[in-house]
This record gives structure tokens, C-alpha cells and sequence, in this order.
């Protein structure tokens, strides 16, 4: 079990272990690894720089096996990322045969499996970690992490920062790492040719603004962390955000939680409630929505009361 930054610091020469477990309950630091080490591989195999996405509810063990296994003289190795990989923990028999598959020979070429946030450990997946080089553990970070992780995604666009004005943002966004590391993206594209990073970037950066984004609130309820959703509520508000387009927001997130292979304008988030929940809590969800904007509409309720409500049901559901 390795901390992703440990990883990362021992592929830089360019030695990747064949099969790599990512888990842990923090998802932003999963995708910051995943992109950090997508990006290492280009570097190093630049003959097949792109990575393979699959999910095990599109493609069986066979196909991912024969996607990491399929080597020979005159193909590359390859990189292949296999996300939602507690899919395959449905059946004993499917991890069986993954496990077994990940003890052959690679030739040089890697898989990365990813299992989504859980409350509780998923015993049924404990043969493929035990099978995996190596188990990546995404926690949620440490201030000094969040700082090293920031000048990597930095780094990435060819940019530095001024002394301060990643700490400056990191007060800022609360030490929340999805904010954090979301608000570094744009300090880069603000940079410019330049390529310096000032702490001037990051006071265009500053509340309400930052943060408020209606996609953030949105993914703080779908993954059930209230105090957040509530948080990142507030902000939102006072952005001059409106309360019906907000309730409107939310509903939509729940109804597109309950067809996963419909159209969803927050896919993700939906798709993240959709794995955090049970269709019957969902159900109720949405009804919680329904009440609040009746409630609202109705007079019976001002409509900041009614959508705090509908918030804190939804992400408790």
C-alpha cells in the first residue's frame, strides 16, 4: 500500500509496475493520480502514449484480460485503466479469473484498476488487491499534499506559481481537494504564455466565485457530504445564483441518477448517487425535490428554506 505522490515519484524514470489496485474514498485525488499518471506513461511510451479505458459492465474479464495480456513483438505495451472494477466483485468466479490473469506476465505493459468510494471495504474485491504490484490508497490529503499536488497540475501546463499563491488558494478553497485542485486548472489558463502563476490570478479566483460552481454543489450532494453540499450552497447564493434554477438542478441530478442509461446534463453526479444509493432511496429523493418546490410554490415555505431542505434530504439519502 502506497500514497499516490509515492507512486508517482517512483515511475518518473519511467518504471511502471505491471498492475497497480487505486482505491480510497477521495475521487478528486483519484483523477489527479489517474491524469498525473497517464501523463508519465505518454512520456515514457511514447509509441502508445493513449491509455485503454474499460468497465466491467461493458467488457468481461476475458476482454480486459486479453486487452493487458495481448502483447507480443510487434505491438507496444500498453496502458489500460479499468474503472468501476467493484462491477466485477458481483461474481466470485469473474474475480477469480481476473486475479489469476494478473499473476501471468505483462510484457512490460500495465493495468490500473479503480474502485469507486465505498463507506465500507469491499471483501468480495480483496483477491484482485492481493493480486495487484501495488495498491494506491487515494486518502483525502493534507494541506502539504494538496500544495504538492497543485504544483504537479501546474507543472503539467508548464507554469509555476509565485511563493504564497498556491497556499493563498488553498485557504481559500477550504482545503477542500476537488475545489483545490479544479481552481489550479484555471490559475493555468489564466498564466498564459507567461507561465508564472501569481498570487494577483488567485484574487480573481476569490469568493463567491470560487467554488460556487453549480457542478461542485451538485457532486457534494451526489457523494452525500452535506456539510459541503450546504457550503458550496451558500456560495452559489450568493453568486446570484436563483433558487428555482438551483431546485431545478437538483431534481435533474436525482431523475437522471434513476435511468443510468439515459441522457443526464450532470452525468458523473448522477452516476455517483446512482452508485452511493438504492433505487428506493433515490425515489424518495426525488420526491423530497417534488415536496420542496410544491412547498415553495405554494406559499408555504420561502424558497432558500425549501431548497436547504431538499439538499440535506438529497445528500442524506
Amino acid at each position: 500500500m502506497v500514497a499516490p505522490l509515492a507512486l508517482l515519484e517512483r515511475i518518473a524514470s519511467g518504471e511502471f509496475p505491471p498492475s497497480v489496485y487505486l482505491e480510497g474514498p477521495d475521487e478528486a485525488v483519484k483523477a489527479a493520480f489517474l491524469a498525473e499518471f497517464r501523463r508519465a506513461w505518454a512520456a515514457a511510451v511514447p509509441e502508445a502514449p493513449q491509455a485503454r479505458v474499460m468497465r466491467p459492465d461493458e467488457h468481461d474479464v476475458d476482454a480486459i484480460l486479453a486487452a493487458y495480456l495481448n502483447v507480443s513483438l510487434f505491438s507496444p505495451r500498453e496502458l489500460t485503466l479499468v474503472l468501476e472494477v467493484e462491477d466485477v466483485g458481483r461474481s466470485e468466479k469473474r474475480v477469480a479469473a481476473l486475479a489469476a490473469g494478473l499473476a501471468r506476465p505483462a510484457g512490460g505493459s500495465c493495468l490500473v484498476l479503480v474502485e469507486s468510494g465505498a463507506e465500507t471495504l469491499r471483501k468480495t474485491l480483496a483477491p484482485l488487491r492481493a493480486a495487484c504490484a501495488v495498491r494506491v490508497d487515494a486518502q483525502p490529503p493534507e494541506p502539504r499534499e494538496l500544495l504538492s499536488w497543485g504544483a504537479r497540475r501546474l507543472a503539467a501546463r508548464g507554469c509555476t506559481a509565485e511563493t504564497g499563491a498556491l497556499e493563498t488558494l488553498l485557504e481559500d478553497s477550504e482545503g477542500d481537494a476537488l475545489a483545490f485542485l479544479n481552481e489550479v486548472g484555471k490559475l493555468a489558463a489564466l498564466a498564459g504564455e507567461a507561465g508564472r502563476v501569481t498570487r494577483a490570478h488567485v484574487a480573481a479566483l476569490t469568493s463567491p466565485q470560487l467554488g460556487a460552481g453549480l457542478s461542485d454543489y451538485l457532486a457534494a450532494v451526489a457523494r452525500g457530504d452535506a456539510a459541503q453540499a450546504a457550503l458550496r450552497l451558500e456560495r452559489l447564493l450568493a453568486a446570484g445564483e436563483s433558487e428555482g434554477s438551483v431546485l431545478w438542478a437538483l431534481g435533474h441530478l436525482v431523475s437522471g441518477s434513476l435511468s443510468p442509461g439515459g441522457w443526464a446534463k450532470w452525468r458523473d453526479a448522477s452516476m455517483a448517487l446512482a452508485r452511493r444509493t438504492g433505487t428506493r432511496e433515490r425515489a424518495r429523493a426525488l420526491d423530497a425535490v417534488y415536496r420542496a418546490e410544491s412547498a415553495w410554490k405554494g406559499g408555504r415555505v420561502d424558497a432558500r428554506m425549501a431548497l436547504e431542505q431538499a439538499t440535506r434530504e438529497v445528500a442524506g439519502a
